[in-house]
């Protein structure tokens, strides 16, 4: 494992929340010939209207020679969803980043492209990164949500031989990190999916943070079982990413998009809970889970409350048949939280864990720390011995995602 040469060398990252925008061959080139007129496809549109109220968003495709801005939408059954400034908005000052349709032209081609990627990490201190997806969206909520399930699981199929062949194939060099989806509407078919994608040196899959917002099963259920059976018997990482319960955290319909943006921490905040009384910890011994973009910060107060609970509460609170240790321990050998940018969580490190902290750069999102994520980082942990910062830096993500001591995908 690398280490730092001194207080002054910041270890070169690996983000562990990273995002791709697929090129529009992605499901063009890989579903059966019956499909491709059926499966996710491109094209280009006018907007009629769009709003992105009370963590909801609402895009409305205009018809061809319409008025209105044009933009590259994914067309799949009766869904219309176009890409937007907020999927890619590095490169543009943060004033110019508004809620708008925009066409692939319009938008950094590292968002899309292997060899752009890569020199974009390579201006960012970046080493390795792990992307999660944009149009099926973050655990994959497009193919569930669709009506033809043979084509859903195809297309899931299709998504997962792409990041595995393509995206993360020979041409990245191991720099990047893959994350499948499942179909998470068959908890058996999800197992094989898993298994079949850790055959070939997967390490990480995509699961909402709080499935019965989906419509699916809570964790609280065994329906689950199967799909952690296989995470837990392949040392697959279970990842959530904020907003992977479609749902942003808000306060009213009419709130703000600012509101939902600044407490965007709470959805995994209480996926955490679920998970930490739960019992599948137990259940499950070798289970990881990581919570993308959800900071840290907020995890000392969480892990208090929850022992607290525990030890006083469990007789009449559900769990002491099936959660027989303090939910804090369970958290330091099962649970990962991951950050861009918290001064706050990086001067309580000692109460979250050296060892439960990952670092991202979120590219190419609106919150990306691009291209300064080594700057903020110095920053933010200046106060840090080298071998802690190597740690949250890199050192626990090598760990973590079965990564080659020099910080790459060993798959590739």
């Amino acid at each position: 494992m690398e280490t730092t040469e001194s207080p002054q060398t910041f270890p070169k990252i690996i983000s562990v929340d990273d995002h791709t925008v697929e090129p529009p061959h992605v499901w063009r080139d890989r579903l059966p010939s019956k499909y491709r007129d059926r499966g996710p496809r491109i094209v280009r549109a006018p907007l009629r209207d769009m709003s992105f109220l009370g963590g909801k968003f609402a895009p409305v495709m205009g018809e061809k020679g319409e008025d209105g801005p044009i933009g590259d939408w994914w067309i799949y059954e009766d869904l219309h969803r176009p890409l937007t400034r907020l999927d890619t908005a590095v490169g543009y000052d943060r004033d110019e980043i508004k809620l708008e349709v925009i066409t692939y032209e319009q938008m950094r081609p590292g968002s899309f492209s292997v060899p752009d990627r890569l020199a974009d990490m390579d201006v960012n201190h970046v080493q390795s990164a792990l992307c999660f997806p944009t149009f099926p969206r973050f655990c994959g909520q497009t193919f569930t949500e669709a009506k033809d399930r043979e084509l859903a699981l195809l297309s899931v199929r299709a998504y997962n031989d792409w990041m595995v062949e393509e995206w993360c194939g020979p041409e990245a060099a191991g720099r990047l990190i893959p994350l499948t989806l499942i179909p998470l509407w068959d908890a058996e078919l999800a197992a094989a999916e898993v298994r079949r994608n850790a055959a070939r040196g997967v390490r990480a899959v995509a699961f909402s943070e709080i499935p019965p917002h989906l419509g699916l099963p809570s964790i609280h259920t065994d329906a689950w079982d199967p799909f952690l059976r296989a995470c837990d018997e392949t040392g697959t990482v279970v990842a959530m990413h904020i907003g992977s319960s479609s749902r942003m955290p808000s306060t009213s319909a009419d709130a703000p998009p600012a509101v939902g943006s600044t407490i965007t921490f709470a959805n995994c905040c209480f996926s955490m809970v679920d998970w930490l009384m739960s019992g599948k910890f137990e259940r499950f011994p070798n289970l990881k889970v990581m919570y993308a973009e959800g900071q840290i910060g907020w995890i000392p107060y969480i892990l208090e409350r929850a022992d607290v609970v525990w030890e006083e509460n469990r007789g009449w609170g559900g769990v002491a048949d099936k959660v027989t240790r303090p939910p804090s321990e369970l958290f330091t050998e099962h649970v990962f939280g991951c950050f861009f940018d918290d001064a706050f969580g990086l001067r309580n490190l000692d109460s979250i864990g050296v060892g439960n902290v990952l670092y991202e750069t979120d590219y190419p999102h609106s919150d990306s720390t691009w291209p300064k994520s080594r700057e903020v980082g110095e920053s933010q942990m200046g106060h840090l011995p080298v071998e802690v910062v190597e740690r949250i830096v890199r050192g626990n993500a090598v760990a973590l995602l079965g990564l080659t001591e020099g910080g790459l995908w060993p798959g590739a």
